[in-house]
């Protein structure tokens, strides 16, 4: 029978126990190879260079369908553009001499195709007279530029700039200027480190989980650099999988040296406690690794090309992650052995605080339904600010006030109208252009219709009154396809990047149900296989949408409502899926740990309240323990100039926030107090029929 019993003899392991046993055998060699895959791998992608591609392609929509229609005209077109805008209040004629001489230096910079003078195109300057702006074309897409020459560009354009004259530079060449990786990988990591210090008095072994983590997600970036030559991988890609590595990372190296901490404070020598630590703990982290995996490549359901390679990146940083945690660990441990059980016997007390979570166990136990409803009320509560949820894609009205492309868009706003930066484009290959011209003047909600542009293909641009992140400019679109559009004869297509975020928004929402229900459905059966349990794999489920919605409401109080002083604006159309994928995942790690101890004891005492509480007492440390860390690692993120890492960093902490102090310390036990012994209830044919995998190995 299976026993968490300790015991001072060798365990019998299993294939874990054996490969720890080889890592500490071969301890040097395991860190050599570690140590060439991360040297390897990172010389090889600096040598070769990333090549990452932002796919958003959604075949079959009207903004798509207009896109073909571009390329397939100009084929051979191609290269970035950007905009150098002025502003002076006694007018642009009184500055033309040094605007002039400054378009002239542009002209002369690599890369520069050519420049267009506002004092050439009538229309590139404000009624006024005080705003107006140059359009500059490159060669190349913006992605393909030198950053360098970039630099230059911004700097020539720069010069022209006095006390009189204002210059200001937007467009997506001119962004990457601006953008930085911040202070909070660092952060995350120092915080961590400093947790860990204080959880286990020892600067060597806090340092292990993070040197685990460091080797993991350093050999898995430069993997996905190389890759990034053969796959489409976005662009924003690599700080997301070190956000998702560094936490998981630090979590399970966590969560089996802990597990080796109490093997030796019960007697085991270096290398048994090793082995059974690895049997045990790191069954549970392969099992809870696996829910993340699956979860992500789930994404593969939504059918977006765009976060395909996203999903397959961050589902090998877990993968990488576990690897790391079940062979590079096991070979640190026996290396730093003697002083890491120096120190463990050093600090270790007579009284373990599992004790403390044992009485909240019992408390809990004792009234189910207030903590019950508690808890309840705090998610629900949480999570209603989801329900107004509005998808987009952000543009340079949310950053930072001081960038000179916040600038540059507020000056065009100011001078043009807030929708002159992002038209909508209405095309029609068989309808009467100079119709939907003034038809569009007409529709409530466009400032202004150009004439017809074009031969065969009919192309109007039309400037909404609200700019391109409010929500009437979404509205607008939907209304022009929908109710004024189809009055004319001819069929009419509607796209710009307004529209592409609707329809990247619809889309999403067509095959959410898809995606879910696999996600979902996987999870469960295999919490269903390890626990023998009808009601457990539900019960999890629904905690773990509860803390799904917990994360998107608080994501979207914040950043979609402006709330703590944030930019309002959309939410990146794409993160509320990663966000599910990702969560999810996570939230089966707490559930697995958790439940895996209630079940060993119910297996062995047949006690459910016994077995509750000791599940609690024994697990509730080390969990909130990881928690706290993720929290830290996620929440430094909050620190980054790109407001989509910062709405997943946010997002990410909120959602371990809740799942570990809410539900794992609060729900969880409360629920599992009501059912009783029927938690573990299984049908008797069902349970013959599948296959048994067990996290706890046998004493025997």
């Amino acid at each position: 029978m299976d026993t968490i019993t300790l015991s001072r003899r060798p365990p019998r392991g299993g294939a874990l126990s054996k490969l720890a046993g080889w890592s500490q055998r071969h301890r040097w060699l395991a860190v050599s190879l570690w140590l060439l895959t991360l040297v390897g791998v990172t010389l090889g992608s600096q040598l070769a260079g990333s090549a990452y591609h932002d796919d958003h392609s959604l075949p079959g929509t009207e903004s798509q369908q207009i896109m073909d229609l571009f390329k397939a005209q100009a084929p051979a077109r191609a290269g970035a553009t950007a905009e150098i805008v002025f502003k002076t209040e006694s007018g642009l004629a009184t500055a033309r001499e040094p605007i002039d001489r400054m378009l002239a230096e542009v002209r002369n910079q690599p890369h520069v195709k050519a420049v267009t003078s506002p004092f050439d195109t009538p229309s590139a300057i404000s009624r006024e007279g005080t705003i107006g702006y140059a359009a500059v074309a490159f060669d190349l897409e913006s992605k393909d530029l030198p950053y360098d020459d970039i630099v230059r560009v911004v700097d020539t354009a720069k010069k022209a700039e006095s006390a009189e004259l204002q210059v200001e530079l937007g467009g997506d060449p001119i962004k990457r200027t601006s953008e930085s990786g911040g202070p909070s990988e660092g952060v995350g990591l120092l915080a961590a480190l400093v947790v860990l210090v204080f959880l286990f008095r020892s600067i060597l072994a806090a340092g292990l989980p993070v040197i685990t983590a460091i080797f993991a997600v350093g050999s898995t970036l430069g993997v996905i650099v190389l890759v990034s030559r053969f796959v489409d991988i976005a662009s924003y890609t690599a700080p997301l999988m070190m956000l998702v590595g560094f936490g998981v990372g630090v979590d399970y190296a966590l969560l089996i040296f802990s597990r080796y901490r109490g093997e030796i404070l019960a007697g085991l020598d270096r290398e048994q406690a090793a082995r059974r630590a690895l049997d045990t703990a790191g069954r549970s982290v392969l099992f809870a690794g696996g829910t993340v995996i699956i979860a992500l490549l789930g994404l593969l359901a939504l059918g977006l090309g765009s976060l395909r390679g996203v999903a397959l990146a961050v589902a090998l940083t877990v993968l990488v992650t576990m690897l790391a945690s079940i062979t590079l660990l096991p070979a640190l441990l026996s290396l730093f052995g003697r002083r890491l059980e120096k120190g463990i016997r050093k600090h270790a007390t007579k009284r373990e605080h599992g004790k403390a979570w044992g009485k909240l166990g019992d408390a809990v136990q004792r009234r189910p339904m207030v903590p019950l409803a508690i808890g309840l009320l705090v998610l629900v509560g949480l999570s209603l600010p989801a329900l107004g949820m509005r998808l987009g894609f952000a543009d340079s009205g949310t950053d930072p006030e001081t960038s000179t492309t916040r600038q540059a868009y507020d000056l065009m706003a100011e001078g043009f109208g807030p929708g002159f930066g992002e038209p909508l484009i209405v095309v029609t290959e068989n309808g009467d252009g100079a119709a939907l011209q003034r038809k569009l003047e007409a529709t409530p909600g466009i400032a202004e219709a150009t004439p017809p542009m074009g031969q065969g293909v009919t192309t109007v641009l039309a400037f909404p009154t609200s700019s391109p992140q409010d929500e009437a400019t979404a509205d607008l679109v939907e209304r022009l396809r929908t109710e004024v559009l189809p009055g004319l004869p001819g069929k009419y297509l509607v796209g710009g990047s307004v529209a592409a975020a609707v329809d990247f928004a619809d889309a999403v929402g067509d095959r959410l149900p898809l995606f879910v229900l696999v996600v979902v459905g996987l999870s469960a059966l295999l919490l269903m296989v390890v626990f023998r349990s009808i009601l457990i794999p539900l019960k999890a489920a629904l905690l773990n949408l509860l803390s799904i919605g917990a994360a998107l409401g608080v994501m979207t109080a914040v950043f979609g409502d402006g709330l703590f002083g944030a930019q309002p604006g959309p939410i990146e159309a794409f993160v509320p899926v990663l966000i599910f994928a990702i969560v999810f995942g996570l939230s089966m790690d707490y559930e697995v740990f958790l439940v895996s101890r209630m079940h060993e004891e119910w297996r062995r005492t047949g006690d459910a309240r016994h077995a509750v509480r000791e599940g609690l007492a024994s697990t509730g440390g080390v969990i909130t323990a990881a928690a706290g860390i993720m929290i830290l690692v996620f929440g430094a993120f909050l620190l980054n100039p790109d407001r989509m890492l910062a709405q997943f960093g946010l997002g990410l902490a909120v959602a371990v926030l809740v799942d570990a102090f809410v539900i794992r310390c609060l729900v969880v036990p409360a629920v599992m107090r009501l059912l009783g012994e029927r938690a573990w209830w299984l049908p008797r044919w069902l349970d013959r029929r599948l296959p048994h995998v067990a996290l706890e190995p046998s004493s025997r």
